[in-house]
């Protein structure tokens, strides 16, 4: 089915990501990863976007974010490439694209699944084998929620701070959520929805959405519409 137009909804949850073009690297040691975070937070801030959780793995990242208006989500994203892109180009001797189109994004139901695409991001590295455990990996926001490094480009949801009424509750509950690997219907669905656009929640929330934005939100059904029997003459 075809992706949907971009659809950003002010105060909402949105789950981003951006691929590199053809699968290449888009950070090969520290000073890059470190370059695209200070640009990030310098955009985030700028344009009023909360950034809940991250990764950045070598060709690829992910952003749980909620921006303020409609338009400062794709400005954060235009501003950052806008410097990265000239960086990396220029200390690596290339030229051109280094992104794979742009970024893709997925409303998120906060109630339903806002935990769970933050387990989804900040696991990615265990998943890609790259560490054997969250905590091992620098360049996500997963040893700020687990009280081992804080990290001031991460703004706290509210469903974080639910988990707990000190930061010792909250840090101690979340990574008890890692315990349990996130099974392959969750990791479809929330894979599925990402890449092609479709919001991430439950029927009721995609009626309400649909109903708040008076545009279509999920993709339309295959196939042609049935015809009508009738009756001999």
């Amino acid at each position: 089915m075809a992706r949907l137009p971009r659809l950003i909804v002010p105060h909402q949850p949105h789950h981003v990501i951006q691929t590199g073009n053809n699968g290449q690297a888009v950070f090969h040691d520290d000073d890059d990863y470190l370059a695209f975070l200070g640009w990030l937070r310098a955009a985030a801030k700028t344009y009023k976007v909360q950034i809940h959780a991250y990764v950045l793995m070598p060709n690829h990242l992910h952003l749980l974010v909620t921006p303020a208006d409609e338009d400062g989500l794709g400005q954060m994203m235009q501003w950052v490439g806008r410097y990265y892109v000239p960086y990396f180009n220029q200390k690596y001797g290339r030229s051109g694209t280094l992104w794979n189109g742009r970024y893709k994004t997925s409303l998120v139901d906060a109630d339903a699944y806002f935990m769970l695409c933050s387990r989804y991001i900040e696991s990615n590295p265990v998943r890609s084998s790259l560490v054997a455990r969250p905590q091992d990996y620098r360049w996500s926001s997963y040893c700020h929620h687990a009280g081992i490094r804080p990290d001031g480009l991460i703004v706290d949801h509210p469903k974080f701070w639910a988990l707990g009424n000190t930061p010792f509750d909250r840090e101690a509950a979340y990574v008890a959520l890692f315990d349990t690997v996130l099974g392959n219907e969750d990791l479809a669905r929330i894979g599925n929805a990402l890449l092609k656009g479709w919001p991430l929640g439950s029927d009721q929330f995609k009626a309400a959405l649909q109903n708040q934005v008076k545009r279509r939100v999920l993709p339309a059904k295959r196939g042609r519409p049935a015809k009508i029997k009738q009756e001999n003459a």
